[in-house]
């Protein structure tokens, strides 16, 4: 077994216990154990339909796409291509970069850094953004690549969340992943476990989630 195998699968594991702590957090010792039971009778009421707020949304939950999506237009860009400053004041903003050639011996990776301010300009005022992406990271054109992936980011400060997705992560060529966890964790006969993070992530290379963020004022603003 090569050295890069058990840490891409160790690399894997650690992305799956960091959804663990999340998925089952600790209990509170210190509280009061439940009384007798003790009937009481309530006068009815009538139920409302339940509004979720940003606080009622969990923490941490499973990769989905931002509600925005189906109102992007997309702006797709090549290898070094910078996007047009005036992109910033696109509300949602959503682009694509091809991030392929981080190579060493053809001056590839020189025109990703020169590329990377720009784009990452164009990323600080908009309130909704999503980007796609594809990376291969190598020392020569056609070598195994040291790590590539092909990645989906976005938030949404308005409605206080963010998510992202990464498929096909590999290093030296292995995958790594919430999906590569569950895959083990499932021949090692932990399904229950396996259960929980398929959600995560279920192919090799897959991990994904979405978090909530706090809340920015300019955004609830501009709504």
């Amino acid at each position: 077994m090569s050295p890069a195998h058990p840490r891409t699968t160790a690399a894997g594991f650690a992305l799956a216990l960091g959804v663990c702590a999340t998925l089952f957090p600790s209990h509170d010792a210190s509280a009061a154990p439940a009384g007798p039971a003790t009937a009481v009778h309530a006068a009815p009421t009538v139920s409302s339909p339940a509004v979720l707020t940003p606080s009622d949304v969990p923490p941490v939950g499973p990769f989905t796409e931002p509600g925005f999506a189906a109102t992007c237009t997309w702006h797709t860009f090549g290898e070094g291509e910078r996007p047009p400053l005036g992109l910033m004041f696109a509300n949602p903003l959503c682009v694509e970069y091809s991030k392929r050639d981080i190579t060493f011996d053809d001056g590839g990776a020189l025109r990703f850094l020169a590329a990377e301010p720009s784009r990452f300009a164009v990323t600080m005022l908009t309130c909704r953004y999503y980007q796609k992406d594809h990376w291969s990271v190598q020392a020569t054109g056609g070598a195994v690549p040291y790590v590539a992936w092909d990645g989906q980011y976005w938030w949404d400060r308005t409605g206080r969340r963010a998510g992202a997705r990464l498929t096909h992560f590999s290093v030296d060529g292995r995958t790594a992943g919430i999906g590569d966890a569950v895959t083990a964790l499932r021949a090692s006969h932990f399904d229950d476990l396996a259960d929980a993070l398929s959600a995560y992530g279920e192919e090799a290379g897959e991990t994904g989630l979405t978090v909530t963020l706090p809340s920015d004022p300019g955004c609830a603003l501009i709504g």
